[in-house]
């Protein structure tokens, strides 16, 4: 039951700032909205970061965003490649962030701009040079 959380619109919203923060960057983002896991438990956005083929990208820089709204949980998975580059206090930082904003319920705007800042580090060291494919879909995964 996702409505009290996120309107569609800001579905659509997300979806858009996923293509801009891959813009110029080799790098693919993904949301993954849990509804059903019970535990906070990092495995199962492990299972679905392999089942979205996120660890499959060229670079391996694929960052998903695992978000359980009802759990307040969140897990930030880092493929290889993106974490070799930023390190683990990146994503701490960000994911203090995102649930601090959670706690206040800003899903949206922590969502979009945790978005944002991701791509903006993804530019940093994957930069696109010639054709920059898209190589993971945009859209909001739901579980």
């Amino acid at each position: 039951m996702m409505g009290n959380f996120l309107t569609n619109q800001q579905i659509a919203s997300l979806v858009e700032a996923i293509q801009s923060a891959e813009d110029h960057s080799t790098g693919e983002i993904r949301v993954h909205i849990d509804s059903n896991t019970e535990n906070r438990d990092a495995k199962t956005a492990f299972e679905v970061f392999k089942e979205l083929c996120m660890d499959k990208t060229t670079d391996r820089n694929a960052v998903l965003f695992h978000v359980n709204f009802e759990q307040k949980y969140l897990t930030i998975i880092g493929d290889v490649g993106i974490h070799a580059k930023v390190n683990q206090s990146y994503w701490d930082h960000l994911h203090d962030y995102i649930t601090g904003e959670f706690a206040k319920g800003n899903y949206y705007s922590a969502l979009k701009s945790a978005i944002l800042e991701t791509g903006i580090e993804l530019k940093k060291y994957f930069p696109v040079e010639g054709e920059n494919p898209n190589q993971l879909p945009n859209e909001i995964t739901f579980s």
